[in-house]
């Protein structure tokens, strides 16, 4: 089935609404990803996707009711590309957190539930610690394969970092502990998910908490 969602609480969500497929087995896929050995030449990516994307890159502060000193980070991307799909990560001081694929799918919606938030808090506080070392950018390339890219929403611009994922996830680039706090998100993501899954198998009560 599909979904009319909003990306944030505010002002996003009462100008422009996005449709997201719904996936039965979100986190099942994510594995999929992650134990795939071939490596893809090109993505195949969905207009969703690429929608809600350019939602968050090309968004201003102020249209979330946020108003950002020219250095601070407001919000962060996390991208990393695996053989079939890039996965982004995304955290905003509005509460926003979400994660979608880049062929379809997505959840959206976590703010509210409390080990999502404070993750994603943890994630904005060493993004703002990480964010000197970034370069100015007015380009989003989505990451190849191997590769993990951050995206920092700086005051009104935006800045970016990228490199090898076992690079990062191996302690050996100065941005580890941010890509670890990232992972960090991801693991609260997935007990959310988990939760939620699995009370929907008792009560279709809240349906609208997935995607």
């Amino acid at each position: 089935r599909w979904e009319t969602i909003g990306l944030s609480s505010h002002t996003i969500m009462a100008n422009k609404t996005v449709r997201v497929l719904v996936m039965a087995s979100f986190f099942s896929f994510l594995s999929g990803l992650f134990s795939s050995g071939a490596i893809a030449k090109d993505y195949k990516v969905a207009e969703v996707y690429s929608g809600l994307r350019n939602m968050v890159l090309k968004t201003e502060p102020e249209a979330l009711g946020l108003k950002p000193r020219a250095n601070e980070v407001w919000g962060i991307l996390m991208e990393t590309g695996y053989p079939d799909a890039v996965i982004s990560l995304v955290a905003l001081a509005d509460g926003t957190v979400s994660m979608y694929f880049s062929n379809g799918g997505g959840i959206v919606g976590l703010g509210p539930h409390p080990g999502p938030r404070n993750a994603a808090k943890a994630f904005l506080d060493h993004a703002q610690q990480h964010s000197k070392s970034a370069v100015a950018t007015r380009k989003y390339p989505l990451p190849k394969p191997t590769y993990t890219c951050f995206y920092f929403l700086v005051g009104s611009g935006v800045t970016t970092v990228e490199a090898k994922e076992e690079d990062f996830g191996n302690g050996r680039h100065q941005m580890s502990p941010l890509f670890h706090k990232g992972h960090e998100l991801i693991s609260e993501i997935r007990s959310v998910d988990e939760t939620l899954r699995a009370g929907s198998l008792n009560s279709d009560s809240r349906p609208q908490d997935r995607l």
